[in-house]
């Protein structure tokens, strides 16, 4: 198979970067989540320049009627992430909901909560099953990037 192919021809997204069939289920129901979240993300995008470019007062109430509809559907597949991913919901917890530079908000945290301990941090959603939290179970350790 070439690199790059689809593995899964037959799913809507081509968007696989190993083999279709070596992926568990909670992954593959993350990646469906994810990218769901980036196609309203886009047409929320494409709504927003659309209503901004409307010369037709009604017409450009039916397209900011429907970006805010795709709002709505991409909170509720980032709740499905954050309930189904403990690194997404650590850091929805974090940055979410802050105040002051977005870039600080980490730094202003107590250690014990920067670490998800303590009686500082927020009490964490449980995953939906063991099987869901296995999807991150092989982090790559990228945060650990921004340490150094």
């Amino acid at each position: 198979m070439r690199l790059g192919a689809c593995y899964a021809p037959h799913m809507a997204s081509d968007s696989y970067h190993e083999p279709y069939e070596a992926l568990t289920v909670p992954t593959k129901d993350l990646h469906r989540a994810i990218v769901s979240l980036m196609e309203e993300l886009e047409a929320i995008d494409w709504y927003q320049q659309r209503a901004d470019v409307c010369a037709d007062d009604e017409l450009r109430a039916v397209l900011v009627h429907n970006k805010n509809e795709e709002i709505e559907h991409a909170m509720m597949n980032l709740e499905w992430i954050r309930r189904n991913s403990p690194e997404f919901d650590d850091n929805i917890r974090t940055y979410l909901n802050s105040t002051g530079p977005i870039t600080e908000v980490e730094e202003a945290q107590p250690t014990a909560a920067r670490n998800g301990s303590g009686p500082s941090s927020p009490a964490k959603a449980a995953p939906a099953s063991s099987a869901a939290r296995s999807t991150t179970a092989g982090s790559l350790g990228i945060g650990s990037l921004k340490e150094g």
